[in-house]
Formats: C-alpha cells, sequence, structure tokens
C-alpha cells in the first residue's frame, strides 16, 4: 500500500501542469482539499480576463485532487471521466483563485466530487462537479519505490 503523504509529496514534484501554472495545493482530510492560483499573462484572453480554459484546468485540478486524496487512502489512483464547470463571473489578471474541492460520493469505481472556486476577495467564480475513474495504483510503475 502506499503512504498517502509521501504519494501526495511525489505528486508536488511530478504535476508538470501544477508547476507550470503556479498551482499549489493542501489537503485537509481524504477527501477535502484547497487549491490556490493566480492568474497571470498566460492565463488571459483578452488584457485582463482570464481564458475558460484557464478556469476550466484548475476546476479540474480541484476536483481531480479532491478525488485522488480520498482514492489514495484505498491504494487506488484517479482519473477524469467528465465533469462540468459553471463560470459565475471572470476572474482577472492578479486575481488569486482559492478552489476548495470535496468528494460527495465514493462507489465501487467512480468518485464524483464538487467544487467551488472564488478570488481572493470571496467573490464566486465557478462552480464545479466532476466524475472520476478509480484504478489501482499498482498501474503505475513509477510507484513502486514509494511501497
Amino acid at each position: 500500500m502506499i503512504n498517502a503523504e509521501q504519494f501526495l509529496e511525489l505528486f508536488r514534484t511530478v504535476n508538470k501542469y501544477d508547476i507550470e501554472n503556479g498551482l499549489k495545493f493542501e489537503v485537509h482530510a481524504p477527501g477535502s482539499i484547497t487549491y490556490r492560483m493566480t492568474i497571470q499573462e498566460k492565463h488571459l484572453s483578452s488584457p485582463q480576463t482570464a481564458h475558460g480554459a484557464a478556469l476550466s484546468g484548475f476546476m479540474d485540478c480541484v476536483l481531480g485532487l479532491s478525488s485522488l486524496s480520498e482514492a489514495i487512502t484505498k491504494d487506488d489512483l484517479t482519473s477524469t471521466v467528465e465533469f462540468k464547470i459553471n463560470f459565475i463571473r471572470p476572474a482577472k489578471l492578479g486575481d488569486e483563485l482559492i478552489g476548495n474541492g470535496k468528494v460527495i460520493h465514493r462507489g465501487k469505481s467512480l468518485i464524483i466530487s464538487s467544487g467551488e472556486v472564488k478570488n481572493q476577495k470571496g467573490d464566486l467564480i465557478a462552480v464545479g462537479q466532476g466524475t472520476f475513474n478509480t484504478y489501482p495504483a499498482s498501474k503505475k510503475d513509477f510507484l513502486n519505490e514509494l511501497k
């Protein structure tokens, strides 16, 4: 069985999407997480407004990590099956986004998570819900060194 804390530390170093986009996370408990991201120029679709793809990618991280943090407790990993996002208001250049995700259901092979993204002022930017497939961590060869 994989140690969840060791796995999350490894996840911080191998997740190139997080690294490239300056994302940081904390796991409060299995299935409950917070992600942070600051909107940079590379995230913009117009001079001051973030592209929906930047917000969608961030939401996938929020929903996905909440699911993954739950799944890893049973020696499983996750992959996104689908997710839905509702954009409430635009994110602007320099905004710090705070995404909170939580697992709302775990079945035999699927986990459903919900998430919300706010800016540093507490304004709601987006909400989402996603479904994630679980599969044995043993399918990832690079994880064998953690056992």
